[in-house]
C-alpha cells in the first residue's frame, strides 16, 4: 500500500500534448512538480514546473507519472531511473504511474520490473486517460485505474486534479485493458462517421446538417461531439497523432487473444488504420481516418487539405 500523499511531491515525464497541460494543471493546484522531458522548449511557456535534467533526478519523488506514446519509450527513459534504484532503493510506497495507452500484459510484466530494481519499495499503477487535448487542458479527464484498492485511495487525490472520472478498473493492466476497450469504441465510430460523412457528400448532402440531425437520434455521442466539426471541415491538424489508433487497437486484439472473445470491428478497424498509415497520414489527426477512405473510393470527388 502507498502512504497517503501529503508532501505533494510529483515526477512527470513526458511534456507532450497530453502531458503539458496535465503536469501544469498538477503545478496550479499546489503540487510540487519536477518533470523531465526530452525537448527543453516546452518549459518556456510551462509555470510553476521544475526541470530535471534526467529522469533519473525523479528518483526521490514520492510520485513518478509516466506520459509518453507508448511502453518501449518509457522503458528507455526509465532505464537510468531503475540503476539509480538498484544501487539506492527509493522510500518505500513510491508510485510510478503509467499514464499512456499501453499494452495490459507489457504493464504488467514492467511492473515486476520496476519491483525488482527497486527492492520491493516502488509499485506501478497504469492510468491510462480519455479526453484528449481538451479534456488534459480542462482537468477533466477520464482516468482508468489499474491498481490495488490502497494504491488507488493513495493516488486518487492527485489524479482527481487531472481527471472528473477517475475509477479503479482492477489490479495493474486493468486501466490499459479498459483504454483499449475505450480506443475500440472511439477508433470505430470515427470511422463509422468518416464513412458517413465521405458517402454524404459524395451524394450532394451537406456533411455538418447530417451531423446536427444524428447528433439528435440514438447516433449522437460523445465522439461525435468532439471529432464530427474536424470530420466535416476536414480539419486534420493533430490534437494527437492518428497512428497511435493502429497501436491501440493492436492491444484490443492481443487482449481478446488472451481471453479467446471474439473482435470484429476491432479487426476491421485496425486494418483501416494501418491503411492510414501506409497514405502517410499517421501525424495527423485521428479524424483524417476520413481522408484515407475518399483515397481509397472509386471516385475522385471528395478532396481535402490535410494541413
Amino acid at each position: 500500500m502507498l502512504p497517503t500523499m501529503t508532501s505533494k511531491r510529483v515526477g512527470f515525464v513526458g511534456l507532450g500534448l497530453m502531458g503539458a497541460p496535465m503536469a501544469s494543471n498538477l503545478a496550479a493546484a499546489g503540487w510540487n512538480v519536477t518533470a523531465w522531458n526530452r525537448s527543453e522548449t516546452v518549459f518556456e511557456g510551462l509555470s510553476g514546473v521544475r526541470r530535471a535534467a534526467a529522469v533519473a533526478e525523479l528518483r526521490d519523488e514520492d510520485t513518478i507519472i509516466f506520459m509518453l506514446p507508448d511502453l518501449p519509450f518509457i522503458e528507455e527513459a526509465a532505464a537510468d531511473l531503475l540503476e539509480s534504484w538498484r544501487n539506492k532503493a527509493p522510500r518505500p510506497g513510491t508510485a510510478v504511474v503509467i499514464m499512456s495507452s499501453v499494452s495490459p500484459t507489457a504493464v504488467q510484466l514492467f511492473g515486476e520490473t520496476v519491483h525488482q530494481a527497486s527492492g520491493g519499495n516502488a509499485a506501478v499503477v497504469d492510468a491510462p486517460v480519455s479526453g484528449g487535448t481538451a479534456g488534459a487542458q480542462r482537468g477533466s479527464l477520464a482516468i482508468m485505474v489499474g491498481a490495488t484498492e490502497g494504491q488507488f485511495e493513495a493516488l486518487q487525490p492527485l489524479l482527481e486534479t487531472m481527471g472528473t472520472t477517475v475509477r479503479r478498473m482492477g489490479p495493474l493492466g486493468s486501466g490499459s485493458l479498459a483504454k483499449a476497450c475505450n480506443q475500440l469504441i472511439v477508433g470505430t465510430t470515427t470511422a463509422a462517421l468518416a464513412e458517413a460523412a465521405e458517402l454524404a457528400e459524395r451524394a450532394g448532402m451537406d456533411v455538418e446538417a447530417l451531423f446536427e440531425v444524428l447528433s439528435g437520434g440514438l447516433a449522437g455521442s460523445r465522439v461525435l461531439e468532439n471529432v464530427g466539426p474536424r470530420l466535416a471541415a476536414k480539419d486534420y491538424a493533430p490534437t494527437g497523432p492518428a497512428k497511435f489508433m493502429h497501436k491501440d487497437l493492436g492491444f484490443v486484439l492481443t487482449s481478446a487473444q488472451a481471453v479467446g472473445s471474439a473482435v470484429p470491428m476491432a479487426s476491421a478497424a485496425i486494418d483501416l488504420y494501418a491503411e492510414l498509415k501506409r497514405q502517410g497520414l499517421g501525424d495527423h489527426d485521428l479524424a483524417v481516418v476520413r481522408q484515407t477512405i475518399a483515397n481509397l473510393s472509386l471516385s475522385p470527388a471528395a478532396t481535402s487539405n490535410s494541413n
